[in-house]
């Protein structure tokens, strides 16, 4: 199919978002591989379900050894795992998890693309997956990025068997396999084939291993082993030590990890398509065969790199023009030949050294604003450059200036932000999800890791008489006195913003919510007025309205009154100008110094959870473990929290606190509540009341988590509606002080519970089963005992999912865990 060649382009840039451009530390070994991966033309797609699931190894000795381009199409962007280095879960894990892949990328030379689904948790077998997924969707994502990479193989991470792994893992295998006929399939999702081609990969294969045994093919097997643990003489270092470089950026799971050392290898098992010989990519033809001056291409290539000078970079500059020029003259829309156009002027820049940089006067700006910025060029190298223009918001701005032996060109420029400018939010969450599936309305996009920079400059420059473009983002620097120099994307905000108090609003025994709403206006503030959708007529009223001294800032301080009903209602909040405009996101930054600083507007809402409870004055210890949100969550429902991060933990400090409660998978992380573990129990024994949350049976510091043994296993009951059994006399916090009935295990979310306990002491009681559909029942959800005065519970419940989600039945159930501390 002939392509719109203008159509193509645009999709080449959404599937390959800009990154920022400096040639700093670009050493000439580097510079050769690069350009023998130029030379190189194979393509790899590598799939799986989740952040974490690529094989870095084989990814880093594809790309680095073969020099084949590499991508990793990953189904979800791990919204629904577990966060070891903070709070965020659900969408913002998400944004972190997709930022950790794309260092992991860097890392390991690979490219990286996603489909649209949302990764809902731990899933037991692709039937219980493909439930909560729209299983036609997500294959013509995955038929997407095939027809839009063109890769010449496929490879799985896992095969198609269920019930040996992950549900999720399970169906990437499936869906790969399915999409790997269907995207050569005209019939197949024929509205594709208006903006691409179809595409026939060779063959298809899945990533074999045994968890840790040798791999030992079945009778008939056609497979193929790659030395993974290869030195590179090249690049200095093992394919093994990339590869758990590129791991350990997924610093969120906790991945962390240390190359092996010596011989290693790794499989692939061919699944479909051709068999093979001597070599997986046996039969797939050198793509320069198939264009224009294709030989004389491959002639410049081969005596570029035979001839490439390591100690004088710029004497390779006429062989890499001359590259450049012939490029130039291959009439080709497709993705392989605009990924190697893009390369060879890359190679150019970074031979000669050149420093390109496009700077705002800070971070953020304001739709509606005018900023300051600067075009940074130099160029170190004695070939003269020049520097010829930069257009950037549809506006040409013309420089003509020529630089040499590191001279440097600093240009301002005056950047304005109109109503129609884009703000800077992922293009995943613009639209609510719907079934489990991010909502992308553009086809285009579907398949991109990230957004492209929200304001970019395009460079034009002239080596040697040949013009040059390149794409350079806006971005803000700055000095950090202990990190040194910090690169941070450029932003644009909304002119107004919301900022709700607590995203959970809590009204308890009759008591109205109190709470407070402040609207941030970029500019002068805008008169209008405060709406809450969701509520019935007259269920709330401004008590207060005020601005803040010296602050562009309005606050409104609400209470919502008894005709809510009981549970939980999602209610959103609007400002309306005069003028009519309206305004219903927020503002949230995420920052780690291991990805770039995250901004995203959330939609301006907040859960009212209107509850009946029963409930004492307490004081509560919280003993952090690797994250959770569940003290705000117990302050707001009108309890003394305190953090106990310092300080020994003795009988003595925690005598004031009625009840303590140690974060999830503290005895994972946490080395205090290990090493005073005896203390905790010291406390439980005079009289405490202590609650332990799950932890997980890998790198767990201790199996002793209570007065009385147990084992924890990987058990967990993954479907949130799965069957429930309680028997409500086995103990006294189904009783009360808060009565417990089956309608408060309805609606909850994600999940029921992990980790549960499989092996315990008699003494424990158990009183709730639950289990998912097909299994045996579990009674390890729930320990408790009582030990010397006090009592004691461990839970695998994923309290720490519920309660920050306002789940009613579960805030229920885990107050009456607290009030066994009320003697």
């Amino acid at each position: 199919m002939k392509l719109n060649t203008s159509l193509f382009l645009f999709l080449f840039s959404v599937l390959c978002p800009l990154v920022s451009w400096s040639a700093d530390r670009h050493p000439s070994s580097e510079i050769y591989h690069q350009l023998l991966k130029l030379r190189e033309t194979k393509r790899v797609l590598y799939i799986a379900a989740h952040p974490d699931d690529e094989n870095t190894r084989l990814i880093a000795y594809l790309g680095n050894k073969e020099h084949v381009q590499v991508g990793y199409l990953s189904l979800t962007r791990g919204d629904g795992g577990q966060n070891l280095i903070g709070k965020e879960l659900g969408v913002e894990l998400g944004m972190i998890r997709t930022q950790e892949l794309l260092r992991a990328r860097e890392t390991d030379g690979g490219q990286q693309f996603f489909s649209r689904a949302i990764d809902f948790g731990y899933s037991k077998n692709p039937n219980e997956t493909l439930n909560n997924w729209d299983k036609e969707k997500l294959l013509s994502d995955v038929v997407w990025v095939i027809r839009n990479y063109q890769p010449d193989i496929i490879i799985n991470r896992f095969n198609t068997i269920p019930g040996t792994t992950h549900g999720h893992h399970t169906t990437s295998a499936i869906l790969s396999t399915e999409a790997f006929s269907a995207a050569a399939d005209s019939n197949a999702f024929p509205e594709q084939l208006e903006m691409v081609g179809t595409w026939k990969t060779k063959r298809v294969f899945w990533n074999a291993y045994s968890w840790g045994r040798p791999y030992e093919p079945e009778s008939g097997s056609v497979y193929h082993s790659f030395p993974v643990g290869e030195y590179d003489d090249l690049l200095g270092t093992t394919y093994a030590q990339i590869a758990a470089d590129s791991r350990t950026m997924h610093k969120s799971q906790g991945f962390g990890s240390t190359a092996s050392v010596g011989n290693s290898e790794d499989v692939i098992e061919l699944v479909d398509g051709e068999k093979f010989k001597s070599s997986p990519f046996e039969g797939i033809e050198n793509r320069w065969d198939n264009v224009a001056q294709g030989d004389h291409i491959k002639e410049a290539l081969d005596k570029a790199i035979e001839e490439f000078d390591f100690v004088h970079l710029d004497k390779n500059i006429p062989a890499l023009i001359e590259i450049k020029k012939l490029l130039d003259n291959v009439d080709s829309s497709e993705k392989w030949v605009l990924d190697k156009k893009k390369l060879i002027k890359e190679i150019i820049a970074q031979a000669l050294g050149l420093k390109i940089e496009f700077l705002a006067e800070k971070q953020q700006a304001y739709i509606g604003e005018e900023l300051s910025s600067t075009l940074l060029f130099n160029n170190p190298s004695t070939v003269p450059v020049e520097l010829v223009k930069i257009d950037v918001q549809g506006g040409n701005h013309s420089i003509n200036t020529s630089l040499t032996n590191n001279e440097v060109k600093r240009e301002p420029i005056r950047l304005e932000f109109g109503k129609d400018s884009p703000i800077s939010q992922p293009y995943w969450i613009e639209n609510e999800p719907q079934e489990n599936l991010f909502q992308v309305k553009e086809q285009s996009k579907i398949g991109m890791p990230f957004n492209d920079p929200t304001v970019s400059g395009k460079v034009t420059f002239k080596v040697a008489d040949e013009l040059l473009e390149m794409d350079i983002p806006l971005k803000y620097k700055y000095n950090d006195p202990v990190d040194g120099e910090v690169n941070q994307p450029f932003v644009v905000l909304p002119p107004v913003q919301l900022s709700i108090e607590q995203e959970q609003v809590y009204a308890i025994s009759g008591k109205p919510a109190i709470f407070s709403i402040n609207v941030s206006f970029a500019k002068d503030i805008v008169d209008g007025k405060l709406e809450l959708i969701g509520l019935p007529q007259g269920a709330y009223k401004i008590l207060n309205e005020f601005s803040l001294p010296g602050k562009k800032e309005k606050v409104y301080q609400l209470s919502i009154n008894g005709d809510a009903k009981l549970g939980k209602t999602t209610v959103k909040a609007q400002y309306v100008t005069v003028s009519g405009d309206v305004f219903d996101t927020g503002l949230r930054h995420i920052s780690y110094k291991h990805i770039p600083e995250l901004t995203y507007f959330p939609k301006a809402t907040f859960d009212l959870i209107k509850l009946d409870l029963k409930m004492s004055d307490q004081r509560i210890g919280y003993i952090p473990g690797a994250g959770d949100d569940v003290p705000e969550v117990l302050k707001s429902l009108g309890y003394n929290v305190t953090m106990l991060e310092n300080g020994r933990l003795t009988k003595e400090s925690l005598v004031p606190f009625n009840t303590v409660i140690i974060g999830i998978r503290a005895f994972n992380v946490n080395d205090q509540v290990v090493e005073q573990f005896n203390e905790l129990m010291e406390y439980v024994e005079s009289g405490g009341n202590l609650i332990v949350q799950y932890n997980t049976t890998a790198s767990l510091k201790t199996n002793h988590l209570g007065p009385y043994p147990f084992d924890i296993s990987r058990k967990r009951v993954s479907v949130e509606d799965s069957p429930v059994e309680i028997d409500f006399k086995a103990h006294k916090v189904m009783q009360g002080p808060n009565k417990i009935g089956m309608e408060d295990f309805d609606n909850w979310i994600q999940e029921r519970g992990l980790y549960f306990p499989d092996h315990w002491d008699e003494h424990y009681v158990t009183p709730i089963s639950m289990h998912d559909l097909g299994e045996s029942p579990s009674k390890g959800s729930l320990l408790l005992v009582n030990y010397g005065k006090g009592t004691y519970t461990y839970s695998g419940i994923s309290w720490f999912r519920l309660l920050p989600a306002g789940v009613p039945g579960a805030i229920k159930l885990f107050v009456n865990l607290i009030e066994q501390g009320n003697g």
